[in-house]
């Protein structure tokens, strides 16, 4: 037999369970409005548009590279011959199975498919479907088949990692 301490606990789980359950379907139901306003439009973003190709292939980038970044515009060659370097330990950027490459986004450990797109400025950017630049990109500041340099678009990633160089490396004898 439950007790009447048990009983006020059992009757207030039950309470809270319902009133979890209610809520929930409000939150999935939807109600009709009784205003004459019509509803606001969504915001739309003018810089979204279709997705755009960009003037380098994936597969271009595909490859070992090495790697190392820089802040001073001063110090960029000297962080090509650092990332040179980085070859006996080289990033991969391989060939993602939906015509991307397979990338490592900002403070993320795995390594995912990213697009290359390109925008209506003439620049092109690496990262993830939708808008471009997305938050997660990383603009292709100059490529030359050798030398790749990006940089985050979004602000606080590109003060950590700076300016990314990636450089080549020699194929495996």
């Amino acid at each position: 037999m439950i007790g009447f301490g048990n009983a006020r606990v059992v009757a207030n789980l039950a309470i809270v369970s319902a009133l979890t359950v209610f809520l929930g379907a409000c939150s999935s139901m939807s109600l009709p409005s009784f205003s004459s306003s019509s509803p606001a439009p969504e915001p739309t973003d003018p810089g979204a548009g279709p997705e755009m190709p960009a003037t380098i292939r994936a597969d271009e980038i595909v490859g070992r590279w090495g790697l190392a970044s820089y802040q001073n515009p001063n110090d960029r060659a000297r962080t090509e011959n650092a990332a040179r370097g980085q070859c006996k330990q080289p990033y991969v950027i391989s060939a993602g199975t939906s015509g991307g490459v397979v990338m490592h986004l900002a403070d993320q450990a795995t390594p995912q498919e990213l697009r290359l797109k390109g925008s209506p400025s003439g620049k092109n950017y690496i990262g993830p479907a939708g808008p471009t630049p997305g938050e997660q990109d990383r603009e292709i500041v100059s490529f030359d088949g050798r030398v790749l340099v990006t940089r985050f678009v979004d602000k606080d990633a590109s003060v950590r990692y700076g300016n990314m160089v990636y450089v080549r490396c020699a194929p495996r004898a």
